[in-house]
């Protein structure tokens, strides 16, 4: 099917999400990083024991830094958002993915951070050239969907495989315009034959993790976290205004490994300090300040990824979907 609705645990899940919030997130990761955290440490090893560090998985490239939603768990909602307003120039845009080709990257690449993709009104354009660059890349997008139209998805369709709409709500309903595409996908699916449509359902008021303290309905507490985590070795994180965070936890942008203006991607990539990050965050999250009480884990599709690789199938990993529990957006 070219478009699905995925729905958490179904009417359990939601409800213990908008009831039993606290309680609902801390099971749930408490849950994830007593199955996952074998795995994630044993891709740390792999990366940082591999002759040459292995490629990102996810290059995550946020074009403009502004969001147009009231979520409660994300600083950039429109309530909390305290970036000065950013754009990612053409010029930046087009270098880093020229850079990626040039890499030969063959990964998951989404125009998305900690935003709404659609309010960048080039988005169509930068997705278009994205894909003539990186013709084997995965490219996802991911949307709060408050602006999606049909006439967006038809538009951006041909160079996405994947699109993400995460439809926030109160009351476990499809927004109209989503609602509309819904049925349009599905009275013409041969048209969205090479595209996955994936409406994930989500609690507006939801508490998702702390987001190393960024969260405003989660803040962080003294409790240390010593996991080790995957979003250092997996992704690579790019504001607008060209500076290499850590991850997507880092809503205020308080980390900055390298300049992408002045410094090669691949560079920045395998920087001797980011380097250094990792193998701290790979004995435990106590060895880096920021990290230190961060509760975040990845359980979707970055750990579908890392399993691949372990596994010895580089290939499914580079096709692996965007599907996640939702931890991020």
């Amino acid at each position: 099917m070219p478009i699905q609705i995925n729905n958490f645990m179904g009417r359990l899940g939601w409800n213990a999400r908008k009831y039993l919030p606290n309680l609902a997130s801390s099971a749930y990761l408490k849950l994830q990083f007593l199955t996952r955290g074998k795995a994630q440490r044993k891709y740390c090893d792999y990366f940082l024991n591999s002759p040459e560090p292995p490629k990102p998985n996810v290059v995550n490239i946020e074009t403009i830094n502004r969001c147009n939603s009231t979520c409660a768990f994300c600083t950039a909602n429109i309530h909390a958002e305290k970036r000065p307003l950013m754009e990612m120039t053409d010029e930046l845009y087009t270098s880093i993915i020229d850079q990626l080709a040039e890499w030969n990257y063959r990964g998951h690449l989404t125009l998305y951070g900690n935003n709404e993709p659609l309010l960048d009104k080039k988005i169509i354009e930068r997705h278009k050239y994205a894909r003539e660059k990186l013709p084997e890349s995965y490219i996802f997008m991911s949307t709060n969907g408050l602006i999606l139209t049909l006439e967006k998805l038809i538009d951006v369709k041909p160079y996405i495989d994947q699109l993400i709409i995460n439809n926030y709500s109160m009351n476990m309903k499809l927004h109209k315009n989503i609602q509309r595409i819904y049925e349009y996908v599905n009275m013409h699916p041969e048209e969205f034959e090479d595209v996955d449509i994936l409406i994930q359902m989500r609690y507006l008021q939801e508490v998702l993790t702390n987001r190393a303290g960024s969260a405003p309905n989660k803040k962080a507490t003294e409790k240390v976290v010593k996991e080790s985590c995957l979003l250092p070795f997996t992704d690579m994180w790019i504001t607008p205004n060209g500076h290499m965070g850590l991850c997507c936890c880092d809503n205020f942008e308080v980390t900055n490994f390298a300049d992408l203006n002045q410094v090669p991607l691949k560079d920045a990539w395998v920087s001797p300090e980011l380097m250094e990050i990792r193998r701290k965050i790979a004995a435990g999250r106590q060895n880096y300040p920021f990290c230190k009480y961060c509760d975040f884990i990845d359980a979707g599709m970055r750990m579908q990824i890392v399993q691949d690789i372990l596994a010895g199938n580089e290939e499914a990993a580079n096709r692996r979907g965007g599907h996640e529990r939702g931890l991020r957006k």
